[in-house]
């Protein structure tokens, strides 16, 4: 049993919250990404990985040192540094002969590694290569994903579905116009996907409504997909399962159209029409000389 495994009763105050943040919640904080790179990692991934952790922050933690691992085949020092770091994402940079400027990018399912995916980058443009203004730290981003691929092919499916589990950022319940600022926009086309990097502009349009328009702020990737390491639907699909607490209670006669509108059906008895209630009139009151023949004064019989 590793040190890491062991329970361990706190002695303070301190110790005793860091233990209750680390324990299961309905509702899980923001997910952290880790990046690391190998023992002979060049220039040109520690520069992408200095870029994504500064669009990540401040839900990362960038690992400076050299790491000599293999994440293929050996997950061990990641599955280590996921529980010491509470990160559930990762990012691991290498560089050789045959794999020149390679990414690993994966996620984990309670300390173990559940999918990777291997990226190799072909070309690379950091954020100090484009003089633009940058959007401020924590900004989250809007996400777009262009081309078939993403929908037809499982290895590109898997692989948009864990760039929106990296790049997604806290949930938040209300977004603001100004707060819609920085867009990650993800093609594929013909075994390549290409990943760019825009800041929103809001210009004056002469209404209400600003007109938009795209910077490049950078950093900007073309990657070309290696190895994959992807789990089973079993596997895939209890890393999925949601708590029945969140589950929402079906509730009767109440639906929703795709705009968000709510209905509701109402359950009527049978009217009766005769005690309907309609409009008073003073003429059609009960036992008037009008409405009641029977209670008119009776007229004088001549002589």
């Amino acid at each position: 049993m590793s040190a890491l495994d062991r329970v361990v009763k706190p002695k303070t105050k301190r110790s005793k919250r860091f233990q209750d943040s680390r324990e299961p919640k309905l509702i899980e904080n923001v997910k952290n990404a880790m990046l690391l790179k190998g023992g002979n990692a060049n220039a040109t991934v520690t520069q992408a990985l200095k870029d994504i952790y500064a669009l990540k922050k401040p839900y990362a933690v960038l690992y400076k040192k050299k790491n000599i691992t293999r994440p293929f085949e050996d997950q061990t020092s990641l599955e280590f540094f996921s529980k010491k770091s509470d990160c559930s994402l990762f990012m691991f940079g290498s560089h050789n002969k045959k794999r020149p400027n390679n990414l690993v990018l994966g996620r984990m399912f309670d300390y173990h590694v559940l999918d990777m995916i291997e990226l190799g980058v072909e070309n690379f443009i950091s954020l100090n290569d484009i003089k633009n203004s940058k959007c401020p730290e924590g900004t989250k981003p809007m996400l777009i994903f262009a081309g078939d691929a993403f929908e037809l092919n499982e290895d590109y499916r898997r692989l948009k579905s864990l760039l929106i589990d990296f790049f997604r950022g806290p949930t938040v319940p209300c977004v603001r116009l100004a707060g819609l600022e920085h867009v990650l926009h993800f093609t594929a086309l013909d075994g390549k996907i290409y990943m760019r990097s825009y800041k929103v502009l809001l210009k004056k349009s002469g209404c209400r409504t600003p007109r938009i328009e795209l910077e490049e702020m950078g950093p900007s990737f073309d990657f070309t997909m290696r190895r994959t390491h992807l789990a089973s639907d079993d596997l895939y699909k209890l890393a999925m399962k949601q708590p029945k607490a969140l589950k929402s209670k079906k509730k009767k006669n109440i639906s929703q159209d795709p705009f968000g509108t709510t209905y509701g059906r109402i359950h009527m008895q049978k009217q009766d029409l005769g005690r309907l209630q309609t409009r008073k009139l003073k003429g059609l009151k009960r036992g008037s000389a009008a409405g009641n023949p029977e209670n008119s004064p009776k007229k004088p019989r001549p002589m």
